[in-house]
């Protein structure tokens, strides 16, 4: 009696089962084709960034490769179209080979490409840090104490790996300005800085005790 019971129950779950498919083929169908697309879309779209990564590879390397004196506002045009692609690892690169062979000297047209790397592109949090240090470093010479400060302000206001550059960097801006007293503040908070880099820290030791002790 129970194994005719079990037969009887296992036919009208298979039974069910089929009229589910049955029912649903349709459904069922356009869930497939979905799925199948999403899939196909996918991979697509991967094999397209990874040809788009290439593609601007080559475009950088060409351009830094062929460089010269006489193509020197062509490769200033191809590495700032470059920048414009919003690349992670091509457009800094392509900003700073700008920066180191001069071939922009307007500081606002460069403050530009800066602000469009960190702004725009998608960069791992501490890299982003870099780029924003970077660009403080840059200005440090012309900027007003607001405007450096403010440039910084994402760094020193956090607890980054690149804090103690940062607060070196503001305690020489105002050393240099004769304003020793916010010299001082910046070097005490980068020699009180936990994780801080240790020659770091001892340099900044060094100053206060040598140039900035009461």
């Amino acid at each position: 009696m129970d194994e005719e019971t079990a037969i009887i129950n296992s036919n009208t779950r298979n039974e069910k089962i089929r009229n589910f498919f049955v029912n649903n083929k349709k459904t069922l169908l356009t869930f497939v084709v979905i799925i199948i697309a999403i899939l196909f879309g996918y991979f697509a779209y991967e094999e397209y960034k990874e040809n788009k990564k290439l593609e601007i590879s080559d475009q950088y390397n060409s351009a830094v490769t062929k460089y010269s004196e006489e193509n020197k506002k062509r490769t200033e045009n191809l590495l700032t179209d470059l920048v414009y692609k919003n690349d992670p690892t091509y457009s800094p690169l392509s900003l700073y080979f700008i920066i180191d062979n001069k071939l922009i000297t307007d500081k606002s047209k460069i403050n530009d490409l800066f602000d469009n790397i960190i702004d725009e592109v998608s960069l791992d949090k501490e890299i982003k840090n870099l780029i924003i240090y970077k660009k403080a470093l840059y200005n440090a010479d012309s900027s007003e104490e607001n405007e450096l400060l403010d440039i910084l302000k994402p760094i020193t206001n956090s607890d980054s790996i690149w804090k103690a550059q940062a607060l070196y960097l503001l305690a020489e801006y105002f050393y240099s300005k004769e304003e020793k007293q916010k010299s001082k503040e910046f070097f005490n908070q980068l020699v009180l800085l936990e994780n801080a880099n240790q020659d770091l820290k001892t340099e900044a030791q060094k100053r206060l005790n040598r140039d900035l002790s009461d």
